[in-house]
């Protein structure tokens, strides 16, 4: 049975009630290289982008689910991204907010429950995601969920005034 429910979290579906959480999330300049981003997003853009995240995988080539414990609190984002169905794969990011959320295996849980999600529902092949060769939480989190480090990217993001390495990470569903 395909569940997004954990012990401790849950996956959940954005609501219009997450606007603050995402806003917050989205504006925080300290992790804006994880996802590329240079500038801020507005209340309204944001908005919008909850007004059509129903729209299906399939569609949109993308999943946004909300982290939430079970007192409704919403802790993190997890991501599927560059959905790509021919070849039975998608990129797959997570982020636990709070630093006091990060130490609690509510990323290890909601990784688990999400590749399975992927892998049982979505029927994909396999999952990847990039990583800052910096980013010593993030290496351990997906080696110790079965990814595998495949590849380095030489000065592939440039944070700082500095180029910095990416490594690449694949997880494959040996199941079919």
């Amino acid at each position: 049975m395909v569940t997004l429910k954990g012990e401790h979290i849950y996956l959940r579906a954005l609501e219009p009630e997450d606007l603050e959480f995402i806003h917050t999330i989205e504006n925080d300049e300290t992790i804006w290289e994880l996802s590329s981003t240079v500038t801020p997003y507005s209340k309204f853009l944001i908005k919008e982008y909850l007004e059509h995240s129903h729209k299906d995988i399939y569609e949109v080539k993308q999943l946004r689910l909300i982290i939430s414990d079970y007192n409704d609190n919403a802790i993190g984002l997890i991501d599927v991204f560059d959905f790509d169905v021919k070849n039975r794969r998608a990129g797959i990011g997570i982020l636990i907010h709070n630093t006091k959320d990060r130490v609690k295996g509510h990323g290890k849980e909601a990784l688990a429950l999400l590749s399975n999600y992927c892998f049982t529902h979505l029927d994909l092949h396999q999952l990847y995601c990039n990583i800052s060769e910096t980013n010593e939480a993030s290496i351990k989190l997906f080696e110790n969920q079965g990814f595998n480090k495949i590849g380095l990217k030489k000065d592939w993001n440039f944070q700082n005034g500095k180029y910095t390495n990416e490594y690449l990470y694949q997880l494959i569903n040996n199941v079919h």
